[in-house]
């Protein structure tokens, strides 16, 4: 298994844990430079070798949970001394919870990485202080790891996850649809468009439409509301694209 995903997450986990064990010890302000420099000497100390490794266990980590964003640490990071530190620390291991946790889930990760982006503008053009930032930053964090814990009680496979919640990015077209009817469209859906995945699918203009065509017949069959189908067929056809190189390499 690679450790490329939780490589930075992890580095920048040991650098701040050394940080806050040595609060006394840093300066009483840093500069943007050396803040930076900073980061990345701790990301070039956190760098494991290729190949089967335990990372969480190089870290100094007890257990692979998403612990790395632990209420204990995200307190511990509240309360560090270099405000500015923690709210770009926080900020990277967000990015990067958001990147290894819903990279196969389109609607997921734009949702969660605009809000990420949006308080990071918020920032930038000065309408919230470090704090405030922080604070979001943390609340963001709490509500990623709430929904990585919840699981799906539905049982259903991340690909189909990702396929529901492409159904689902409208509130108001499945408002009046049944959840088991949505549920079952969403691992149709997942299995029919898989089959029908084809290398050059997604600059083959006859090829997507075929693939247009199967998706709205579905959706049809279920009772999808035909005024949001375009919608809901756009948004599957860009979560079939993501996830096209990763199936194809699966493929028998």
């Amino acid at each position: 298994a690679s450790v490329k995903p939780v490589r930075e997450e992890v580095a920048l986990y040991q650098a701040i844990r050394g940080l806050l064990t040595k609060k006394d010890s840093l300066p009483k302000k840093l500069s943007d430079a050396e803040r930076e420099l900073q980061i990345k000497q701790a990301l070039a100390r956190g760098i494991v070798p290729e190949g089967i490794v335990d990372v969480f266990t190089a870290a100094g980590l007890d257990r692979p949970d998403i612990g790395l964003l632990s209420d204990e640490f995200l307190s511990e990071v509240r309360s560090m001394k270099e405000q500015n530190l923690a709210a770009e620390a926080l900020s990277r291991l967000l990015k990067g919870q958001i990147k290894a946790k819903f990279s196969r889930n389109i609607v997921r990760s734009a949702q969660y990485s605009e809000l990420l982006e949006d308080a990071l503008a918020r920032y930038r053009n000065r309408s919230i202080e470090t704090a405030q930032l922080i604070e979001e930053l943390i609340a963001l964090a709490k509500t990623l790891n709430a929904k990585i814990q919840a699981g799906n009680p539905d049982g259903l496979s991340d690909y189909e996850v990702a396929f529901y919640d492409a159904l689902e990015a409208n509130e108001a077209a499945v408002r009046d649809m049944k959840h088991e009817d949505l549920v079952r469209l969403a691992q149709e859906l997942t299995a029919k468009v898989r089959a029908n995945i084809k290398v050059d699918w997604s600059v083959r203009e006859s090829t997507q439409a075929e693939l247009r065509v199967l998706v709205r017949n579905l959706l049809d069959r279920y009772g999808y509301p035909p005024d949001f189908s375009k919608q809901a067929i756009d948004t599957v056809i860009q979560q079939a694209e993501s996830l096209t190189e990763e199936w194809l390499s699966k493929a028998p």
